[in-house]
């Protein structure tokens, strides 16, 4: 028997595993009230044997006692049978103990035959445990917790699915379905050209375009800030029309606020950007100045001229012979110039072009008279889709603009009043005097927007518009108006 490191026995209630002084053999004491039996742990080590019995090197037993009475004096320690067993067990507190007079030899075989035959049953149902030294600590809890191992089991790495072959057969065209049949319109070139491959297009802008010069075209940045704003500006007034031609009739209650320029200037932008037809037709019943504003043709025509020839047109060729076309490719019906004429443009005249313009334009723009109550206005609200209403930017040109949207809502065209585009426009230098703001507030809460055209000396000067030399804000303005009108006819579409 080896010695124990405790030097009280009796200081512990519970039976513990002894630091035995050899690595071969360990003791488990019964100390007063506690059995004690050695066991031999075995010298080798088994790789293969988990440590499912054995926390932190100590070996709990399950003793259990039926009616034995513990002598107060140590107990010799019985060797096991066998020493290549270990056990893995509980020490369990007993209960209270009472005062038992000292047991013979004949009861300490007993409990010993008892301990075994519980250890061996222990020991098929607990497989071997790997066996391990650590020092003394004492088992606080009725039940064991299995030990993991030192060196945590390596998982066995995911085998990846089998690959399955698929098998390429090559069909003719007779043998393909109908839904496997590709069109030759899917043929693009987003789908065959390889992006890395296409070369970009030059940039725009200073910084930009300068970079790309000094590398040797090399550094492409892309286009600047005001290059990629122009670009969504043109996209927005771009943006296709479904179905057949829109008409836009360019409103007014009082002269010389600009209706003819506007008129003009949206034309311009709208043509410039789009790739369909768009035309500005001057419905004024009098006479009319929008051709001497884009470009009279020199042929001299109007629009009784198309009024004459309205069953006779066959195609495209026959209107172009009568319009005339500026720069952007804005076509523009002239109202008749001549003084002789007494006989004034009426509503059926305007339905008669309306209805040839129908068939070659995408949008017709409208120059109106001025006011709304003459004979031309009836045929142009009935066939209109937007409406553009011009103010000045004084006290009374803006209250006769209101006015207008408020007619509009009493007449039966409430909904083109909310729909509507109302724009300021300043035909005079210098700051205005009344305040922007609350003018543009006003409007916003009667109409669906409100666009500014700043002044330009060239448009003050009464002549031909060139569309490219006005003022960038002047163009700017113009292509907002472009777009607001698209989106609104889009809207309305849709």
């Amino acid at each position: 028997m080896t010695a124990k490191n405790n030097a009280d026995p009796e200081d512990s209630p519970l039976g513990v595993l002894d630091d035995a002084a050899s690595v071969d053999t360990a003791g488990i004491g019964i100390l007063g009230g506690t059995a004690q039996v050695r066991v031999t742990l075995p010298a080798e080590e088994d790789e293969d044997l988990a440590d499912d019995g054995v926390v932190e090197g100590e070996v709990g037993i399950d003793l259990v006692v039926d009616d034995l009475t513990l002598p107060a004096t140590p107990t010799p320690v019985l060797d096991p049978p066998r020493i290549d067993d270990v056990i893995d067990a509980v020490v369990v507190e007993e209960p209270a103990r009472t005062a038992v007079a000292a047991p013979d030899r004949g009861a300490e075989e007993k409990a010993a035959a008892l301990f075994l035959a519980k250890a061996d049953a222990d020991r098929a149902e607990v497989p071997a445990a790997k066996p391990a030294r650590a020092p003394q600590v004492p088992v606080q809890k009725e039940t064991t917790m299995p030990a993991s191992d030192d060196k945590p089991a390596a998982s066995e790495p995911a085998r990846p699915a089998p690959r399955t072959d698929v098998k390429l057969t090559a069909k003719r065209l007779g043998e393909l379905g109908e839904s496997a049949r590709e069109s030759a319109d899917l043929l693009t070139t987003d789908r065959l050209l390889d992006p890395h491959r296409v070369a970009k297009p030059e940039p725009e802008g200073g910084w930009s375009h300068l970079l790309y010069t000094l590398s040797g075209r090399r550094l492409n940045i892309g286009d600047g800030r005001r290059a990629r704003e122009r670009k969504e500006l043109t996209a927005r007034i771009a943006a296709p029309l479904a179905g057949g031609a829109r008409f836009v009739p360019v409103l007014s209650r009082k002269g010389g606020v600009g209706k003819t320029t506007v008129t003009a200037l949206l034309g311009m932008a709208l043509a410039d950007a789009r790739e369909d037809r768009v035309i500005a037709v001057d419905a004024n019943p009098d006479r009319g100045t929008l051709a001497d504003r884009v470009q009279r043709a020199p042929h001299g025509k109007s629009v009784r001229d198309l009024v004459r020839i309205r069953d006779d047109v066959r195609g495209y060729h026959d209107v172009s012979a009568i319009v005339a076309r500026d720069a952007t490719r804005l076509d523009v019906l002239a109202s008749d110039a001549d003084p002789r004429v007494a006989e004034a443009f009426s509503d059926s005249d305007y339905r008669d072009v309306a209805d040839v313009a129908a068939h070659y334009y995408s949008l017709v723009l409208t120059d109106t008279g001025t006011g709304i109550v003459h004979s031309v206005m009836s045929a142009t609200l009935d066939l209109a889709d937007q409406i553009v209403i011009v103010s000045g930017l004084s006290v009374d040109e803006a209250r006769l603009a209101s006015e207008t949207l408020t007619w509009l809502e009493t007449n039966g065209y409430a909904q083109q009043a909310r729909d509507a585009i109302v724009v300021l426009n300043q035909s005079t230098p210098g700051t205005p005097l009344v305040r922007l703001g609350e003018l543009q507030a006003h409007f916003a809460s009667r109409a669906r927007s409100v666009v500014r055209v700043p002044y330009d000396p060239q448009i003050a000067a009464g002549g031909t518009i060139v569309f490219a030399n006005l003022l960038p804000e002047t163009r700017k303005a113009a292509r907002e108006l472009a777009a607001h009108l698209v989106e609104g006819l889009r809207a309305k579409a849709a």
